[in-house]
């Protein structure tokens, strides 16, 4: 790589160049602030090895001038204190990492060695990008031999997929965040198969299944004698990844101290067994983590430490809920009814969705996401007939359908402007005609069957549909 190391600190500086040199990298090195900033301007540099704390200009200075000149070119703060605000700021505008002083030429070796990785991948993902017919299939095979199928139009789940596949073929590390079901395993497994680590492990972790003892003999190993039961060395999940992905799933259940561990792991590549006294592996491993909480909201809360968040946040992707992508339910639903119905029926003629039964579809809230309309599909895959017209009638659900209505839209400030009865006649219209609408959709325009649902005569209903002008298309049921 052609490399740029720039302290104020002589002997510092030389001897990072001479171990860079003797690696086989292009190594120029000053001292000061303004001719590294000419330097930046005038060659692009694949990595950039900075002092934090210089005069006049500083390493964040510096920072910045390289990424406005060079948005890919990596970027490594060196700095003695690296838990001060400025190390996360550094983090915050775009470091690639840093690196704590003091430090010994097989810590600068393996920061190094991955940022060479990072570089070689940003330019083979370029190629492939350039390349005709390079963009990734977006259904994917897992180990299973279950289809997995990132679909969807909507402009907020598009745009996550298509940074999903930016950042594919490089070598950052990808936070997603998003509610349970929304498809966050499967982004993760996406970006590792198209990634230049597919011929490797994609490691899972879920950090919220395990008590914090066993999880970190889990990810860090153990040496026999560790702990009660330790017969024998085990090698953790970080060394069983190496060269490949870890998938840390639910990372804000990690405990603290467990974060500060892994946080070692991320600074020097570094693994230390439980009940070793030595280093017992140096792993090259790529992260990928995900969580359905905020990640800035769990770093304000003090439950994900803030210099691991901007580590293992460097790409973030948000999975928006399927209630905000309700446009892509009846393709959802049909390819997972096509394959539920080839898996548990084989060639047979497969049943089809009438209008109504999309509309229902599209009308509920699926608060489990994705993963609860699969399910949900797959149960009416399995009851249904071949060549049957499926109806609401045939798709189990489990909730009211009405939507959840956050308290600000419940109680808008202007009903505390009004007189009580008038405001709460206001309120109970509103509920009344929403409530109204779903029903009629939901019982498929029925009006027995929508009397039945709601526990209300059906005179009364008639009464409401007209009170609020809503249409109604009784076909008829024989009553």
């Amino acid at each position: 790589m052609r490399v740029l190391v720039v302290d104020d600190d002589r002997t510092l500086r030389e001897g990072t160049a001479s171990v860079l040199q003797m690696d086989g990298h292009a190594v120029t090195s000053t001292g000061r602030g303004e001719e590294a900033i000419e330097l930046v301007r005038r060659r692009k540099f694949d990595l950039v090895l900075v002092d934090l704390y210089m005069t006049p200009i500083g390493g964040i200075d510096i920072l910045r001038a390289c990424l406005d000149t060079h948005r890919d070119t990596i970027v490594v703060v060196m700095t003695g204190n690296p838990s001060v605000a400025s190390s996360i700021e550094a983090l915050r505008m775009g470091a690639w990492d840093y690196l704590p002083k003091p430090f010994s030429a097989s810590h600068l070796q393996v920061l190094v060695g991955r940022a060479a990785h990072a570089v070689a991948s940003a330019r083979d993902s370029r190629e492939q990008t350039a390349a005709p017919g390079a963009r990734p299939q977006l259904v994917t095979q897992s180990g299973a031999g279950e289809l997995m199928a990132l679909l969807g139009e909507s402009p907020s789940f598009r745009k996550a997929v298509d940074l999903a596949q930016k950042v594919a073929g490089t070598d950052a590390s990808v936070m997603i965040s998003g509610e349970s079901g929304t498809g966050k395993e499967m982004i993760a497994q996406f970006i590792h198969k198209h990634s230049r680590r597919a011929q490797r492990k994609l490691v899972p972790v879920n950090c919220a299944a395990l008590p914090e003892n066993l999880l970190e003999s889990e990810m860090f190993g153990y040496r026999k004698g560790a702990f009660t039961g330790a017969d024998r060395d085990k090698a953790g999940l970080l060394e069983v990844a190496n060269g490949g992905t870890l998938f840390l799933d639910e990372l804000t259940e990690m405990t603290m101290p467990l974060q500060a561990k892994l946080l070692r792991v991320l600074q020097d590549g570094v693994v230390r067994r439980l009940g070793s006294e030595t280093h017992d592996a140096v792993v090259d491993v790529r992260f990928i983590s995900a969580t359905n909480r905020d990640p800035q909201d769990s770093v304000k809360q003090g439950i994900l430490r803030e210099d691991l968040f901007y580590r293992l946040r460097v790409v973030p992707i948000k999975l928006p809920p399927l209630r905000q992508r309700t446009e892509d339910i009846p393709m959802l639903a049909e390819h997972f009814l096509r394959n539920s119905w080839q898996r548990h029926r084989g060639n047979v003629e497969p049943p089809v969705f009438g209008n109504s039964a999309v509309d229902f579809l599209v009308s509920r809230q699926w608060r489990g996401n994705v993963r609860e309309l699969q399910n949900v599909i797959e149960h009416v895959a399995v009851i249904s007939e071949p060549g049957q017209a499926i109806t609401p009638e045939d798709i189990p659900v489990h909730d009211d359908g009405a939507a959840p209505v956050p308290s600000d839209t419940m109680m808008p400030s202007a009903y505390l402007n009004e007189p009580f009865h008038s405001a709460k006649d206001r309120l109970v219209s509103v509920f009344e005609k929403e409530y109204l609408s779903r029903l009629t959709v939901r019982a498929s325009g029925n009006m027995s069957k929508a009397a039945r649902l709601a526990g209300i005569d059906r005179t009364t209903l008639y009464r409401l549909l007209e009170k609020h002008e809503i249409r109604r298309d009784d076909p008829g049921d024989g009553e």
